[in-house]
């Protein structure tokens, strides 16, 4: 009789064991970080060139991963396809370069060219396999071994726990690199301008509405000329300036209620709430924002180093940019 199939895991115990496989794989590497690691980081720290990253088949799309998250936190850098690179891409790899190659077993046949280039011109390579006896690790300077641990799947075939492995380390060394450059917020927006993220890293000097557009009183200014600036820039709100032209006080529409009684017969200043809280140009969006909803505000006066007003910052611009 043929040998019944074992009964397939339900999907949920098939996910489980597979996070717990690769969980517990990623534990290992963080325990046991390849001794090259560090010499790695300062190695592409030092380099005057770019980081050329390829690997073939899955080793070939994390490598992509890799290159990417490289890029995006200051280490310039790009993939380049092994197959490709024997076709005429190897003009992409120069000296003062340094060369990361991925291949899980180390004897990837497409990664030949690309090894044997780095080697005439004398161009740094870094290995990355779980070989350590490997021909790609044997010619690499530095090596990245990976544990020797199964992979996720039932039948121990489909790269799982390797890649997860694989990827995991790129993650760390981009990391350690985007640390050791002291890499700052604005930097990175620098690089993720779209979508969500790149709003609420943008500055608030990007985001505010101009000198010319803030609507500003003097502080001796009679409460009609007050609430006719307000009504005419449509903010909901006015800035009172002292005579050095400095960011005084703050009337919004609140204000004009809670001093209804008499109030034509005030001053901007007998009106204003004095001290009011603003924001500097270089303040990011998503601070700016932070603050006018601890303080249920929807509009922040943005003020220079000496207090006069450069702009104003509306919940509405917020809304806008994609920042909440």
């Amino acid at each position: 009789m043929a040998p019944q199939d074992t009964a397939p895991l339900p999907a949920r115990l098939a996910a489980q064991r597979v996070l717990e496989v690769e969980g517990a794989a990623l534990l290992v590497l963080a325990r046991d970080l390849p001794a090259d690691f560090a010499p790695a980081v300062d190695l592409i720290l030092a380099t005057t060139g770019r980081v050329i990253v390829s690997g073939m088949g899955k080793s070939g799309h994390v490598g992509r991963k890799i290159a990417a998250t490289l890029a995006s936190t200051g280490t310039p850098s790009f993939f380049v396809h092994p197959a490709e690179a024997s076709h005429g891409d190897l003009g992409m790899v120069m000296p003062g370069d340094v060369c990361i190659l991925i291949s899980n077993s180390g004897e990837t046949s497409e990664l030949g060219d690309l090894i044997a280039h780095c080697a005439r011109f004398s161009i740094p390579l870094i290995g990355i396999s779980k070989r350590a006896d490997s021909t790609l690790m044997r010619a690499a300077r530095l090596r990245l071994t990976l544990p020797d641990l199964p992979e996720a799947c039932a039948i121990g075939m489909a790269p799982t726990t390797s890649t997860t492995l694989t990827l995991a380390l790129g993650d760390a060394l981009a990391v350690a690199l985007m640390e050791s450059r002291s890499f700052r917020p604005d930097q990175f927006r620098t690089y993720h301008p779209g979508g969500k993220l790149g709003a609420r890293l943008a500055t608030v000097a990007q985001l505010m509405h101009g000198a010319e557009a803030l609507p500003l009183v003097a502080e001796d200014a009679p409460m009609a000329e007050t609430i006719l600036e307000m009504t005419a820039r449509g903010f909901g709100v006015a800035g009172v300036t002292d005579a050095a032209g400095r960011l005084s006080g703050v009337i919004t529409d609140g204000d004009l209620r809670r001093k209804l009684v008499g109030l034509m017969e005030h001053r901007a200043s007998e009106v204003a709430t004095r001290n009011p809280v603003t924001a500097a140009p270089e303040t990011l969006a998503a601070e700016a924002l932070a603050v006018m909803n601890a303080r249920k505000i929807t509009a922040l006066f943005v003020v220079a180093p000496d207090g006069r007003p450069v702009g104003l910052l509306h919940m509405h611009d917020l809304l806008r940019a994609g920042v909440v």
